[in-house]
């Protein structure tokens, strides 16, 4: 029987510069291979968080949530180095959730998120720290000469992290690896710091390696064929099995056993179904849904006044539908909401700024249109308030409001002020490799002209949405050339591979986050 063996350090294809893991793909792979735990430490970010966290629970393995930061020093700012870090418990989370946000808010260089070693000293709680292998500080002094700098280093790490800091042993067939193996085991029993194995992943399998150096030449804006460029990746960084990986380290089994050893360690528990609402300010010493009772009648009033009720909607039918809402809306827990949404719209109004009737199943609340939310009366228009909150079906409500576009950033910007700087935020989008885009990028770097490449993206369908598959289906010349030309096989082929892939991250148009304290309690900030 196989020794156990948990992956503590894989980047997926949310780390976006690198990693072609599907997180879907990489949890059945590791459901295949008998895994107990698996661990996703995408680079500066953890965008993959709640799918990974998901899928692994739905396919009986343990969830480890980490990230593989780069740091630098404030000492040296030129010099950057790898850590990988791993949650134990909540604490650790909020430590690496304030980490990361610190790298993207504070420490960008070039673009490039960065976090400073003290910054790791004064959030290590709750934290694991694996060396980062070759480019972690220590493999790096021992690559360059430097043992007494590299045994110090180690020594600094283990005193931030008592009891929690492991050297990071891979064997991925990259030369460095086999040039500092010896000086890295050498400092670790010296120090008596663990030792654990890792195979720094970054596709499912071997046969995967040139499609990931193919994405890895889209970032980097190169060529597959430039000489020059840099070679950072093997064939082997693959996900493999913990037999394969068990031949790999047969000299060293106690780095097997502590990388399970480590996984035991790792019990972060997330809850995705709690809604955390932020706080109304109520006047009066009122309830929260007290008071929205009491304004969402005045402000019923008030609409009578325009469109009074009638023979066919007489004010007591006004009166049941309000108190049923109303009902509804406190026995789920969302009179904040209500109250949050009319406060910043009516916000808008009074600051001239031009708001949409409402659109969407929330102009099917009688309580929304009370307040101002929507100008649709759901009575005489016969739209359903169940189609928007209905208790059997528990869901966060979702108002679709539509402002100026040239004004919308006061409107948030009114947000934030009023609910504080740091628990307000816009929300991340992804972008992916979409169809026509990938195909232009996978010939742009196996070197074809222009042109050529063009003539083939023209032949896939311009509808949105529409897949390589959709577009061999559809297109019949596209089919006949895959069929008939050895290079727009090739092209199609690396395209197939890649498409769908995260190709960046960016910010949401329209999405709002408002938190009921600050953000990093829940996520990092991007």
């Amino acid at each position: 029987m196989p020794a156990p063996f948990v992956h503590l350090h894989l980047h997926t294809e949310f780390s976006i510069v690198d990693g072609s893991l599907r997180i879907k793909q990489m949890v059945e792979r590791a459901r295949e291979l008998g895994m107990p735990a698996i661990a996703v430490t995408d680079q500066n970010n953890l965008f993959a968080l709640v799918k990974f966290y998901r899928a692994a629970e739905a396919a009986g393995i343990k969830p480890i949530v980490g990230a593989d930061v780069l740091l630098r020093s404030p000492d040296d700012p030129d010099h950057v180095s790898r850590l990988v870090l791993l949650c134990q418990d909540r604490r650790g989370y909020l430590n690496l959730c304030e980490l990361l946000s610190l790298g993207y808010l504070e420490g960008q260089h070039h673009g490039v998120p960065y976090v400073r070693e003290d910054w790791v000293a004064q959030h290590a709680e709750g934290l694991i720290a694996l060396s980062g292998g070759c480019e972690g500080e220590v493999g790096q002094a021992i690559l360059a000469g430097h043992p007494n700098r590299a045994r110090k280093l180690a020594a600094d790490w283990a005193k931030r992290f008592p009891g929690r800091f492991y050297i990071e042993v891979q064997r991925t067939g990259r030369e460095q690896e086999s040039r500092s193996e010896a000086a890295t085991l050498h400092i670790a029993a010296e120090l008596g710091l663990p030792v654990v194995a890792t195979n720094d992943v970054r596709f499912l399998e071997r046969d995967n390696f040139q499609a990931h150096e193919a994405r890895v030449c889209i970032h980097d804006g190169r060529l597959l064929s430039d000489k020059r460029r840099e070679r950072r990746y093997s064939e082997e960084q693959y996900l493999k099995s913990p037999a394969e990986m068990e031949t790999l380290f047969a000299d060293l089994p106690e780095a097997l056993e502590n990388s399970w050893r480590l996984a035991m360690r790792c019990n972060l528990e997330m809850d995705f179904g709690t809604y955390h609402l932020p706080d109304f300010p109520t006047p009066d010493g009122l309830g929260i849904t007290e008071f929205l009772r009491k304004v969402s009648e005045e402000g019923l009033q008030e609409r009578f006044k325009v469109l009074p009720p009638s023979e066919t909607y007489p004010e007591e039918a006004y009166r049941e539908r309000l108190d049923l809402e109303l009902g509804v809306i406190a026995e789920m827990g969302f009179p904040g909401y209500f109250l949050i949404v009319a406060d910043f719209i009516r916000w808008a109004k009074k600051n001239d700024i031009p708001v949409g009737p409402g659109r969407g199943s929330g102009a099917g609340s009688l309580v929304a249109y009370a307040l101002g939310i929507t100008d649709l009366d759901p009575l005489v228009h016969e739209l359903l308030f169940e189609r928007f909150l209905n208790p059997e079906r528990v869901s966060m409500p979702d108002f679709d409001v539509d402002f100026c576009m040239e004004k919308r950033d006061d409107v948030i910007d009114y947000v934030a002020r009023t609910y504080g700087r740091d628990q307000v935020s816009q929300i991340i989008t992804y972008g992916s490799m979409a169809a026509k885009a990938v195909v232009r990028d996978c010939g742009r770097v196996l070197g074809h002209g222009y042109g050529f490449v063009d003539s083939i993206a023209k032949l896939i369908p311009p509808a949105p949405g529409t897949t390589l598959e959709d577009a061999f289906s559809e297109e019949p010349q596209l089919r006949q050339r895959y069929e008939e030309e050895e290079d727009t096989r090739a092209i199609l082929d690396l395209a197939k591979s890649l498409e769908g892939l995260k190709r960046n991250a960016g910010k949401h148009a329209g999405g709002v986050v408002i938190a009921p304290s600050k953000l990093t309690d829940f996520a990092p900030l991007f």
